[in-house]
């Protein structure tokens, strides 16, 4: 009977202890089930921040690809320009000097290079629109 006694106060002590680490348990999931929702609420927000610097860089890499194709035309509408005015020089500077001062201008000149057949009318409307804005400033 002492021996029954004692098994029952141990397995009370046990239940009690068990009862404890069970608490222990509980509070300690709910502490975790809080740092989880904290972390996929994290995720979530770093997931929608990424969307938006991808759709914001590849706008600016859009605005950038389309100011460099602009540019590139330009530099290469003003080198032809560049290297059709050396070219008329060589042949006739003196010609083409007069033909600009009677022209009344770099937009007349142009215009008379165009219509001379010297120039394109596509690189002379840019180089028109380039030197007026230019003007302009």
């Amino acid at each position: 009977a002492a021996n029954v006694a004692y098994e029952i106060k141990t397995g009370k002590a046990k239940i009690e202890e068990l009862q404890a680490s069970i608490g222990e348990a509980a509070s300690e999931i709910s502490v975790l089930q809080a740092k989880i929702e904290e972390t996929a609420a994290s995720v979530a927000t770093n997931d929608a921040d990424l969307k938006a610097a991808t759709e914001i860089r590849t706008q600016e890499h859009a605005d950038f690809a389309a100011e460099e194709k602009e540019l590139t035309e330009v530099v290469d509408t003003l080198t032809r320009a560049i290297g059709l005015l050396e070219r008329e020089a060589k042949k006739g500077g003196a010609a083409m000097l007069q033909q600009t001062a009677q022209a009344g201008g770099i937009v007349q000149a142009l215009r008379a290079m165009v219509e001379a057949s010297v120039l394109g009318a596509r690189d002379a409307d840019k180089l028109t629109a380039l030197v007026q804005q230019a003007q302009e400033q």
